[in-house]
């Protein structure tokens, strides 16, 4: 179940962690309770799902990677449970996941993002994924951004 105190440590660190040595340490003195009491419900919530990753949010922009791709492909529905996942697991992926076909217009299932500094950078990952998933492949296209639209999860009020 989730307390009060969860709630307030979503709460404290949802907008991001402070930008000091120990930031977890933070978080608990401005909760007033120990570092290790933080920590130890954070990984809690991680373990059972209430959160789902700790982690940077990076503005690819902000760092020079303004070619952003999502390539999406129509993968057979037999392979897509052991393919995703190796997909995923690409380095130069920073997310995957398996989405419902909306035929006949959009028969894609998978998704995956890839960003480059330039579009050929971003196809060349992309021919990386193609060759990994080979033959269960029917058609694969490379959608890229041209803004940031998002880049917080869910927020809580105070």
């Amino acid at each position: 179940m989730t307390d009060a105190l969860d709630l307030a440590i979503v709460r404290v660190s949802q907008a991001g962690l402070p930008l000091v040595p120990r930031p977890y340490h933070a978080l608990a003195s401005s909760l007033g309770v120990a570092p290790k009491e933080v920590m130890a419900r954070l990984a809690a919530m991680l373990a059972d799902g209430r959160i789902r990753r700790i982690g940077a949010v990076p503005n690819h922009y902000a760092l020079g990677y303004t070619a952003n791709g999502m390539s999406v492909w129509d993968i057979d529905d037999a392979a897509i449970g052991e393919l995703g996942p190796r997909v995923g697991a690409l380095p130069f992926v920073t997310h995957c996941y398996r989405r419902p076909r909306r035929p006949p217009e959009w028969p894609y299932n998978l998704f995956a993002m890839a960003h480059g500094r330039a579009r050929a950078e971003v196809e060349e990952k992309v021919g990386r994924i193609a060759a990994l998933v080979g033959g269960t492949c029917r058609a694969h296209e490379v959608l890229y951004s041209t803004r940031v639209l998002k880049k917080t999860g869910l927020r809580f009020g105070s």
